[in-house]
């Protein structure tokens, strides 16, 4: 009800407003006018307003169509003005009103609103916050935003009370149904960043049974590979740790292995028995071990798998030491008797064959200290494998006497020896033959039909066995008489026969006999015509003499310079000396420096070459003592060349040692301008791109640095962008103002900013109070200007013509005319009130807002 008698009130107000606008003079309208031809529509409140209401002192034409001009305090114009406590903004009134009604908004920008939200906010000028509002000292817009109220954003950071106090189903929203039953506070579980998933559950305050939450919806069930049971999670599961669990097998009534699989629940572990039987074949429930019974009929896998003494009992201490598996000997139905086998024992024979636990020696076995698997083997006890005569107590013919066991055969040398003077245990052939009883010569029985005779490779000789050979050896030979000896020397000195050459030997393909001779086999008489390798391969001071200690260090070899016919004098060659010149050229062993050499530090080779002592290779002037002229003077070197610059600078002022050209010139010296040497000839000149000025080079350039210049434009012929055009010199930038006028209208040559440019001219004469940048006016950045009302150009009115009051410039008191935009176009024309239209008197002269500097175009 308060409502709509304040838009009455209001309603009324707008009546009586329009009621007491007076104009000076009442004009009476034409009766027939289409004020839509304006662009100004007179609908909704405007609809039933006299003309005079708004045009005022008949005046009628450049009525203003802004909201403000009317409704405005002190206005000439008596409309409702924006009351005192209208919101703070800088928005036009049909941003938000409408001609309808005032207090029904369009629409609300707060964008354009200035101040907090409370401002307005507050219950008074808009709506505030709610009795039920959350208490909370933070501004509005910390929650909410200007486009959407809802939902808002909440901090939680400026609370100070429980969630409870305010998530209570009212206030804002409270547990929803599906809430577990629980009487933990809202924190206790949840956080203020995000309500779900939540922190953690304390179950110790939940009511209800497990599956009242964990039922697959509220909370995670049972997944889907869970032991199939009808149990609730708490007769196994604590709240505390959901494994391990406590399983209770009473209710279940399918086999172990439905759950024992290694996936739902643990199976059988990794050191089981392999064995088909089901688990409760051999396992309870009430305990896994030890087991009720093993079926060893679906046992998979070796005895020892499991009887390891680990698993199930295995060998006692006193079993036989073998690495037979069980089942070998012994079955599973019964253990003993077993059946044995022989392979794997690891004890000795003696250990089970002593006469008591098995069969030992008989009385005839042979005297012997030997174990029995020395000789015999455990398939067959006889024939004996193998007999060990170390351990054999006896001689070799208590036995060897062709009962017992083989004797002597009938094409055996006659002899009185026992057997074990030739023959050993070990291997009855070859004998260790003592030739000590026999009488006849080698050859009686080396002939090789008895004994071996001479092998395929002996020696072509007459002599006989004994010259040579020796009976307790038969190599190496006692001595060789080479007398006898048919064939030259390689035929036995091969390296196979006898020795041969050996590895250092001197290459040559001379016979052994045309150095070596057969008495003595050095020293020798060399012939180095055939030597086929290098002089150092012998001459190395070890097969024959080498360089003695003074030599010149050289890598050269010997027949460089030396020949094999005479040792000196020698042809030297340089090549291959390691050493300095110095270590020869030292004016005793050789040729040294001569009086007249430049004074230097420097070795020979240095400047010098091995080829040819002069002209020198190349002079390296770093240790060179002296100054450059001590030299290059003309005489003893090359001195200044005719076209050198005039200077008294020294030689190294300016050039290096190490390169006479590219220099560093030191123009301290030089006496004569810039151009006299930068001509293009003598050094370099200008570019072909160079400013065009007459200027002397230093007047921009220094000798220390050619650039950056310190340019001096008095000089320069020619405009500025014949240079400054972005290639000669920096040009406009980019966002220069678009003109075809020469830069030093606006720019001087001793600063580019600030500008000389004065604005001032009868279409802008001075500066305008309000804030206007050059685009305001210059929208394209170019000369040209888009005037708003292009008939009235170029003057004030060109841009202004929408502003113009007409009703503030009057132009006779009697009858009362006023100025139109068009007579007072430029600002300037004559704007005084006369008393009447003879305009002969003046009645008034014009005020001071005949002035561009003021804020609006009257």
């Amino acid at each position: 009800m308060k409502r709509w008698l304040f838009v009455f009130g209001i309603a009324v107000m707008l009546t009586l407003s329009w009621v007491g606008v007076a104009p000076d003079a009442a004009i009476a309208a034409p009766e027939e006018f289409d004020h839509a031809a304006t662009g100004f529509l007179l609908e909704d409140g405007h609809a039933g307003v006299s003309c005079e209401s708004c045009h005022v002192n008949g005046v009628f034409e450049g009525t203003s169509r802004r909201c403000a001009a009317c409704h405005e305090r002190g206005g000439l114009i008596n409309a409702t003005p924006k009351p005192v406590n209208h919101i703070n903004t800088q928005e036009d009134c049909d941003a938000c009103h409408s001609n309808r009604a005032w207090t029904q908004l369009t629409r609300m920008d707060h964008g354009a609103v200035i101040g907090a939200c409370e401002s307005c906010h507050n219950n008074t000028i808009a709506r505030g916050k709610q009795p039920t509002h959350i208490q909370t000292s933070q501004d509005c817009e910390d929650c909410h935003t200007t486009t959407l109220w809802t939902a808002a954003v909440f901090d939680h950071s400026g609370i100070s009370g429980d969630c409870q106090s305010c998530h209570n189903g009212v206030t804002t929203g409270g547990k929803n149904r599906s809430h577990m039953a629980t009487s933990d506070a809202c924190a206790d579980c949840h956080v203020t960043s995000s309500w779900g998933a939540v922190s953690h559950v304390d179950h110790t305050a939940v009511i209800g049974t497990c599956a009242s939450c964990h039922n697959g919806a509220t909370a995670g069930g049972k997944n889907a590979n869970h032991v199939p049971t009808a149990a609730a999670c708490d007769d196994c599961h604590v709240t505390t740790a959901w494994t391990p669990a406590t399983f209770s097998h009473d209710g279940v009534s399918s086999a172990c292995v439905t759950c024992h699989n290694g996936a739902i629940e643990s199976g059988k572990n990794t050191a089981h028995i392999a064995t088909n039987n089901e688990c409760d074949d051999c396992h309870t429930t009430t305990a896994w071990s030890p087991v009720t019974r093993v079926d060893h009929a679906d046992v998979v896998g070796s005895c020892f798998s499991c009887h390891n003494g680990t698993v199930a009992a295995g060998k006692n201490a006193g079993h036989l030491q073998s690495g037979n598996t069980c089942d070998d000997c012994h079955t599973t139905t019964a253990w003993v008797p077993a059946n044995f086998s022989h392979a794997n024992i690891t004890g000795n024979c003696a250990s089970c064959h002593n006469g008591t636990t098995a069969a030992g020696k008989n009385a005839t076995h042979l005297s012997t200290t030997n174990a029995c698997e020395d000789c015999h083997a455990v398939t067959a006890w006889t024939p004996a494998v193998r007999v060990d005569h170390a351990e054999v107590i006896g001689t070799c013919f208590s036995c060897h006497n062709g009962t017992v066991a083989e004797g002597k055969t009938a094409n055996h040398i006659q002899s009185g020896n026992t057997c074990d003077d030739c023959h050993t245990t070990t291997a009855w052939a070859p004998a260790n033959f003592d030739h000590t009883g026999i009488s006849g010569s080698c050859a009686s029985c080396h002939n090789g039909t008895d004994a071996a005779g001479k092998g395929v490779t002996h020696i072509a000789t007459t002599n006989t066995c004994e010259d040579c050979h020796t009976v307790v050896a038969w190599t190496p030979v006692a001595r060789v008489d080479h007398a006898d000896v048919v064939g030259d020397c390689f035929s036995c000195h091969n390296g196979t026969t006898a020795t041969g050459k050996n590895a250092s030997h001197i290459q040559s393909t001379n016979a052994c006999d045309d150095c070596h001779t057969t008495a003595a086999w050095s020293p020798t008489h060399f012939d180095h015509t055939a030597v086929t390798g290098a002089c150092f391969s012998c001459h190395n001071g070890v097969n024959a003499t080498g360089k003695n200690a003074t030599h010149i260090q050289s890598s050269s070899t010997c027949d460089d310079c030396h020949t094999t016919t005479a040792w000196i004098p020698a042809t030297f060659d340089h090549a291959g000396v390691t050493g300095s010149c110095s270590t020869c050229h030292n004016g005793t062993n050789a040729t040294g420096k001569n009086a007249t050499h430049i004074s230097t530090t420097n070795t020979c080779e240095d400047c010098h070459g091995v080829t040819s002592w002069s002209p020198a290779t190349s002079v390296d002037h770093a240790d060179v003592i002296g100054t450059c002229y001590s030299c290059h003077n003309g005489t003893v070197a090359s001195g200044k060349t005719p076209n050198h610059l005039a200077t008294s600078n020294t030689c190294d002022d300016c050039h290096i040692t190490t390169t006479w050209s590219d220099v560093r010139f030191d123009h301290t010296g030089v006496s004569t301008t810039c151009t006299s040497c930068h001509n293009g000839t003598t050094a370099t000149g200008k570019n072909i791109g160079h400013v065009q000025t007459s200027a002397d080079c230093d007047g921009c350039h220094t000798t220390v640095a050619w650039v950056p210049a310190n340019f001096d434009h008095a000089l320069v012929i020619g405009s500025c962008s014949s240079c400054h055009n972005g290639v000669a010199a920096a040009g406009k930038p980019a966002s220069h103002f678009v003109t075809s006028v020469e830069c030093d209208n606006c720019h001087t040559v001793t600063s580019w900013s600030f500008t000389t440019y004065d604005h001032a001219s009868a279409n802008y004469p001075g500066d305008h109070r309000a804030s206007v940048t050059c685009l305001s006016c210059h929208t394209a950045n170019s000369q040209s200007i888009s005037w708003r009302y292009p008939s009235y150009a170029p003057d004030c009115a060109g841009c202004h013509a929408n502003e113009y009051e007409s009703g503030e410039h009057r132009k006779t008191q009697t009858p009362a005319t006023y100025y139109t935009v068009g007579e007072l176009r430029d600002c300037a024309g004559s704007c005084h009130t006369y008393t009447d239209s003879s305009l002969t008197t003046v009645s008034s002269y014009r005020n001071s807002h005949h002035r561009v500097s003021d804020g609006e175009f009257h």
